[in-house]
């Protein structure tokens, strides 16, 4: 083991390997942990609902959707992706979230005075739907999208979603109240970003190069590239979406599912985004025309691997290699995308070892959804399944960092488990600015109440 990456004695015992956390000099650090045994059962108070691997970390409730109603802020729940501003004057003061609901929008937690407000609403239920992305551009600006597409061989012309938005002034946004008008969202620059083919929305990545990575939500849904034909440059200035080529993974002939191996990225649109000859423009029932990423890269011209139910997505940057993981819902797996060889591998499936036992995680490991990133470097992985039943979030154990779980002492463990009934974890984010601080959803709890919860190393 490293003594960069995490300070531990690793030992046996009966055949599993422990780690035993030996604290550094500035602290404690997430990865220090004993890996949970179990899940843990239905908690009796919402505001503290999280089982942690390690007794010293601390949480608490920083925001919870009863409150919001109170307030008069429109306020639909199922609270998913969380994200910070992460770069700008006031770096890592704000949260950002997403309501992943028939009526969707957008809220901001101001860290410093403890305020929530709802920033952007759609008007009327149906209007918008279903946002689960939400991430912070290289630029300064906010992308959400709707987590909601059709399938049809000839182009989904069905219904109106699919889309990727832009707030481009997140920061400045004036809150909105209830009740909701179609004058409500006069201060938040929101804007349909159309360049970027449709799909069903979830995960999101940049590299350093400047490449948008997305997915489509989908059993049999595909990996995706966008490159920005005028980038923004550092000043800020220009507009990355107003123009780019898509390009969609292929293992091989794209025949094989769930492939590994090398990869090329497949355009399907030209350097503007329009749609290459026999990809599929449609025109949605708002009128507005669009590439369709789905029901294209299905197609033979443009074959992308399938993949099942790809939905998150995480950059990892390890001695100065990027690599980009997905968790595939369906398949109960996490594949890695090393950008530096154009290679995808199997990271982790539920033959990886279960760091509390030393054997194959097996069905413990069910439904990965989200993922996120230490500053380490070390990936969690969070899990969609029942709170206060089997909803976990995993380590993933990289000892070497290799890209790999294979090696001794290697694998993953339950790092955190939730309790609140009816609810999932969703939308994991460690704090860019504060080692010591992460936050995490509760989300679509039977209580109704949403909540975000912080998550805290205190100092010693």
């Amino acid at each position: 083991m490293k003594m960069s990456r995490v300070c531990a004695i690793v030992a046996t015992l009966g055949g599993v390997f422990v780690a035993v956390a030996v604290p550094f000099a500035d602290g404690t650090r997430f990865s220090d942990f004993t890996p949970l045994a179990a899940s843990a059962g239905p908690t009796a108070d919402e505001s503290a609902p999280i089982t942690l691997g390690n007794a010293d970390f601390e949480q608490e409730s920083v925001a919870d959707r009863m409150t919001q109603l109170a307030a008069g802020a429109p306020n639909t729940g199922a609270w998913d992706m969380i994200t910070s501003n992460e770069s700008g004057p006031h770096k890592g003061r704000y949260l950002f979230t997403v309501f992943e609901t028939g009526q969707a929008g957008v809220q901001r937690t101001d860290l410093r005075s403890g305020t929530t407000d709802t920033i952007w609403n759609s008007p009327v239920g149906g209007g918008h739907v279903s946002f689960d992305p939400s991430y912070w551009t290289p630029w300064g600006t906010l992308i959400v999208g709707e987590e909601s597409w059709c399938d049809n061989p000839t182009g989904c012309t069905e219904n109106p979603y699919g889309r990727l938005f832009e707030l481009k002034n997140p920061i400045d946004a004036a809150p909105v109240f209830n009740p909701l008008t179609a004058a409500s969202n006069i201060n938040a620059d929101f804007a349909h970003q159309n360049a970027v083919p449709r799909t069903s929305h979830e995960g999101m990545a940049f590299d350093r190069d400047g490449n948008f990575y997305f997915i489509d939500e989908l059993n049999g849904g595909n990996l995706y590239k966008f490159v920005s034909e005028g980038r923004r440059g550092k000043d800020g200035k220009g507009d990355f979406f107003a123009a780019g080529q898509s390009f969609v993974l292929r293992v091989g002939d794209g025949l094989t599912p769930n492939a590994t191996g090398p990869y090329v990225w497949v355009p399907f649109t030209d350097e503007s985004g329009a749609a290459l000859p026999g990809a599929l423009t449609i025109t949605d029932p708002s009128g507005v025309k669009s590439v369709d990423a789905r029901n294209t890269t299905n197609l033979a011209a443009f074959k992308g691997t399938d993949y099942q139910r790809p939905e998150d997505m995480q950059m990892q940057t390890l001695h100065g290699d990027e690599a980009l993981y997905v968790t595939t819902t369906s398949t109960h797996e996490v594949y890695r995308l090393d950008l530096e060889r154009n290679r995808i591998s199997l990271f982790v499936s539920r033959a990886t070892i279960d760091l509390a036992t030393g054997l194959p995680v097996g069905s413990a490991f069910s439904s990965p959804d989200n993922l996120a990133v230490d500053h380490d470097g070390n990936i969690y992985i969070v899990e969609d399944r029942n709170g206060g039943v089997d909803d976990d979030i995993w380590f993933a154990r990289d000892l070497n960092d290799d890209g790999d779980l294979n090696d001794p002492g290697e694998g993953i463990g339950r790092w955190a488990s939730n309790g609140t009934v009816g609810s999932e974890f969703t939308g994991l984010y460690f704090d860019t600015t504060d080692r010591r601080r992460a936050w995490v959803n509760i989300q679509h709890p039977t209580s109704g109440n949403d909540r975000t919860i912080e998550i805290r190393i205190p100092k010693r």
